[in-house]
């Protein structure tokens, strides 16, 4: 295993050398930076794990880097070094996110120490995440699992666990591939009906022929070919759930038999007249806008209320991003079971690009990126390169990075790249303009322009940051 990266930042060349000496005698590699600048670039390599910054620099000093570290990197644990220990400074440097406080003269045991205590809450912290991730699955038959633990996700999870225990038909809507079919076992399982069967059906899978034939069954000589009674999938889920995805791409004709057993609660095979009677929880899905179809004439609308009695929103993937790492750590080891491989999990570059690719095909895609890599892994640890290159260079999300098509002016992509790294320093002009590598003035001429008002003073920079919200 790979020794832990600390990077140190101190202006004071001696200080700086002295400081990454002693890091390097416990056995850790490390990083040097004279300056906040060039200690901005270090920290976007993966392997830093810790920064030990002075506070007191010229230019960007330690408080500066510390809030662009948040910024850019926040998994990195920040330690800052000062000759100026006072509680104002400390209580503001813990406020902004530091680990922990040093004052000098620096005493070896107690920076060893607060480096080590960083990296353990560090572990502690991917612990966390892991467990949470562990509690909040729920596992379905078939050993396939829902991971998640965004506030989307939980939401979810709340309306089913609440909705399970009832009889009451219920409605799934959500993109292609976020997981609907899933949340329907999750509602089977938590319900009186558990043990009973599951039977799911996609409608749109199914050619409109023999759809009815398949939901509601068969009469021996119903048609050319029937050569024995069949039973339909409402028979088979009889005592258990019925699961219709692709609910909105029943013909008509299906519609009205579908409505007649939802509200007699039997049905007729076809080619035949004795009426079945049946027990099933149904539970439908669409990626459709079920009361559009219902406006131009697509779908019943009484059959929309029935169907309509408890909605469930599967949320896209883009509005969970936070799950996308426990999602792809699941799917890691299932798919390293699968192929009978040992895989540690994913390198730091792989992660990144997961978690910035914008995922337009879902958790389905997801699962299919991982399992992809897990095949074609050439270490225990899964690269970038291992993923598709569809995932590698495609649309990406809003996780720190920027989409911006091409043959985009130059103006409107300096306005977007100035506004989003606004929104993660949180209104900070100063710290953007640090990061983007350009002078605090220009921001604010650029933003007064934008506004419709006179351009910004030359000794701008002076001008108060906006204060985090």
């Amino acid at each position: 295993m790979t020794s832990p990266t600390v990077l140190v930042v101190d202006d004071d060349r001696a200080n700086l050398d002295s400081v990454a000496r002693i890091f390097q005698r416990e056995g850790f590699a490390t990083l040097s930076a004279a300056q906040g600048t060039e200690a901005l670039e270090m920290l976007r390599r993966p392997e830093v794990s810790v920064m030990v910054t002075d506070l007191m620099m010229p230019g960007m000093d330690g408080q500066e880097l510390l809030k662009a570290s948040r910024a850019i990197r926040p998994d990195v644990e920040v330690v800052l070094m000062t000759a100026y220990g006072t509680v104002e400074t400390a209580v503001a440097a813990m406020k902004d996110g530091a680990y922990d406080f040093i004052t000098k003269p620096l005493k070896r045991h107690a920076l060893v120490k607060a480096v080590q205590k960083a990296l353990e809450k560090q572990a502690l912290v991917q612990e966390n995440t892991s467990l949470k991730a562990k509690l909040a699955e729920i596992n379905p038959a078939g050993g396939r699992a829902m991971v998640g633990q965004s506030p989307a996700f939980r939401a979810m999870l709340d309306t089913i666990r609440q909705a399970a225990p009832s009889t009451a038909t219920v409605l799934l809507l959500g993109e292609s591939g976020t997981g609907k079919e899933l949340a329907a076992r999750a509602l089977h399982e938590h319900s009186a009906r558990a043990k009973q069967s599951f039977v799911a059906v996609n409608c749109g899978a199914i050619p409109e022929s023999i759809l009815e034939a398949e939901l509601f069954g068969v009469e021996r000589g119903a048609y050319t070919g029937a050569v024995s009674r069949r039973e339909g999938r409402f028979e088979r889920a009889h005592g258990g759930t019925l699961f219709l995805d692709e609910v909105g791409e029943m013909p008509l004709s299906a519609q009205v038999k579908l409505l007649r057993v939802l509200q007699e609660g039997e049905l007729e095979r076809l080619g035949g007249t004795q009426t079945v009677k049946v027990d099933v929880r149904l539970v439908a899905a669409t990626n459709k806008d079920l009361q559009k179809e219902v406006a131009e004439g697509r779908f019943r609308e009484d059959l929309y209320y029935r169907l309509h009695v408890v909605e469930i929103r599967v949320p896209a993937l883009a509005s969970r991003r936070e799950d996308i790492p426990l999602l792809a750590e699941a799917f890691l080891r299932r798919f390293s079971a699968k192929n009978g491989k040992v895989l540690r999990g994913f390198s730091p570059d792989a992660l990144n690009v997961l978690e910035n690719y914008a995922w337009p095909g879902n958790v389905r895609e997801l699962e299919h990126a991982v399992e992809r890599a897990v095949v074609l892994a050439r270490t225990d640890v899964l690269e970038a390169t291992d993923l598709p290159e569809s995932v590698r260079k495609g649309p990406l999300g809003s996780a720190g990075q920027l989409v911006i098509p091409i043959g985009t002016p130059m103006e409107e992509i300096e306005r977007r790249v100035i506004h989003e790294t606004l929104r993660h320093t949180r209104g900070d002009k100063t710290l953007a303009a640090r990061l983007l590598g350009i002078a605090a003035r220009t921001i604010y001429r650029k933003l007064e322009r934008e506004q419709g008002g006179p351009d910004a003073p030359p000794n701008s920079p002076a001008a108060p940051p906006s204060p985090p919200t």
